[in-house]
């Protein structure tokens, strides 16, 4: 079987190193190119010595040509650059899973104030599929374009998913309290990220609006079949990777801790990179670090009619690049965890 051929405009990122430590292992994926306008020709190898040995590739400027040639463009770019190329890129037959934001947001009035721009491709959004593949697996199998969701958005959307399908909290009133690592601000030097700003500190941000909010809101939409009302407040660990977030909803039925985790578990039950830990388990970034897996558990605390979420992923990987692989496979009609059976790391 011939191997996917893989192109990835804006590999000098954490996502885009991260891409590529993950097809390094994939047995039906080969990366044929890698563009940076800034670092063309520097090895990749040179830049991330974690790869030597597995790729002998260069960063290149962009070039169509050789975009075309592939059989998939991973875009692992700042906003607006995929727009910008996408288009050609599908007329040509080339799939195309957008790391950033450009097509995540079906409603592009609200893409351009959330993202102060205009958007150049209103046109390619019929062709866009939302790549979370625990709600939309059978669409993104056909899809043309996916919009690879963010991290929070992943964590938050997975672990409301189950109380919105089957009807069983007021959603008037959903929070997210939601913890990220540093990598999700992206590798670019700003004094925010640097260790002695971050280091033995905790903070809230966004709380007046964060760009992830509407994502996250279009997906609980869809699945509560209405439009919710959600407080989503993030915070900055001072760690690496990871995202934990806590979700409350008021119920609306009298369940119980017990029934309430055999809808977690029944719920998925199929899936591949979500687990449903036993009841009174306690979800640890550690438990996803270098993984694809969602961790969480639910709680209905004593004497509440609140049931509580706690979701974990790895931000770079369920958060952002493994997902993207995860996408990659079915929409190549592969094994959905192939290349992605990664353990997570301990301590």
């Amino acid at each position: 079987m011939k191997k996917i051929q893989i192109g990835i405009v804006g590999g000098t990122g954490y996502t885009g190193v991260e891409l590529l430590r993950l097809l390094a292992n994939h047995p039906q994926a080969e990366v044929k190119v890698i563009t940076s306008r800034s670092e063309a020709g520097m090895k990749v190898a040179d830049m991330f010595p974690n790869l030597r040995g597995h790729y002998d590739l260069a960063f290149s400027e962009p070039n169509m040509d050789t975009l075309k040639a592939c059989d998939v463009v991973f875009f692992a770019t700042p906003h607006g650059v995929a727009m910008s190329l996408t288009p050609e890129l599908i007329e040509a037959g080339v799939k195309v899973i957008d790391l950033a934001a450009d097509f995540r947001i079906n409603d592009l009035q609200v893409w351009e104030s959330w993202y102060g721009m205009p958007h150049s491709c209103p046109d390619v959004m019929d062709e866009v599929v939302y790549g979370l593949p625990e709600l939309h697996r059978e669409r993104i199998k056909t899809a043309k374009v996916v919009a690879n969701p963010g991290c929070y958005p992943t964590a938050v959307q997975l672990g409301f998913q189950p109380l919105l399908k089957a009807g069983l909290v007021d959603i008037d009133h959903l929070i997210a309290d939601a913890k990220s690592g540093i990598s999700g601000a992206g590798r670019g030097a700003k004094v925010d990220s640097l260790s002695a700003e971050t280091s033995e500190g905790f903070k809230a941000y966004g709380i007046n609006g964060h760009r992830h909010l509407p994502e996250i809101e279009q997906g609980l939409n869809e699945m509560a079949g209405s439009r919710v009302k959600l407080t989503f407040v993030p915070h900055l660990l001072p760690t690496i990777r990871g995202i934990e977030a806590t979700l409350y909803g008021k119920l609306n039925q009298d369940w119980s801790q017990a029934q309430l985790q055999a809808l977690f578990e029944n719920h998925y039950a199929q899936e591949p990179f979500v687990d449903v830990m036993p009841a009174g388990s306690l979800p640890d970034t550690r438990m996803v670090k270098g993984s694809n897996m969602c961790r969480m558990a639910v709680y209905r605390p004593k004497g509440s009619d609140v049931v509580v979420v706690t979701s974990v992923i790895d931000n770079l990987v369920k958060g952002a690049s493994g997902q993207a692989v995860q996408n990659m496979n079915l929409m190549f009609g592969l094994d959905e965890t192939c290349g992605l059976t990664l353990v997570a790391l301990m301590p």
